[in-house]
């Protein structure tokens, strides 16, 4: 499982990719683009499967769950893209990462899953690299290298 995790953060990197694509096009468009992509290849992959056979075997309490997590990442993808458009990736990247510290503590309150020193400790890194990436100004390229000023 260890090797699909690293694809999916692979596949999930390229946002260079998007903030190219995004040049000129109303950011609301390029989700909407973007997500044809998606659903073309997902449903591709859900008949050349044949795992569309379990369709019937959804209650309606997984299917309200799908949709409501469909909604949100619509939101969140458009939010994504205007904020690309508007700002630097190196910046909105990292930001956008604090999702693994709002999952964590959300799959604690309304899960009750449990979340040890190493997820605290984990959490505690991701915010304070945001942060750094974010809020810290460079002060040279020596500093970038491992020098100091």
């Amino acid at each position: 499982m260890g090797g699909l995790w690293l694809l999916s953060a692979l596949f999930a990197a390229p946002a260079i990719l998007a903030k190219i694509g995004i040049d000129g096009v109303n950011s609301n468009l390029a989700t909407a683009i973007r997500t044809i992509v998606i659903l073309v290849m997902a449903w591709g992959i859900v008949f050349f499967t044949g795992s569309h056979t379990g369709m019937k075997d959804i209650s309606h309490r997984s299917m309200l769950f799908l949709i409501l997590s469909g909604a949100a990442t619509g939101l969140s993808w458009l939010c994504y893209f205007r904020a690309i458009q508007l700002g630097d990736v190196s910046k909105v990247v990292p930001i956008d990462k604090l999702s693994v510290v709002f999952t964590i503590v959300i799959a604690f309150v309304f899960l009750h899953e449990q979340v040890g020193v190493k997820s605290i400790l984990g959490m505690i890194l991701i915010g304070m690299g945001t942060l750094v990436l974010v809020f810290i100004k460079e002060k040279s390229r020596l500093f970038m290298i491992g020098g100091f000023l």
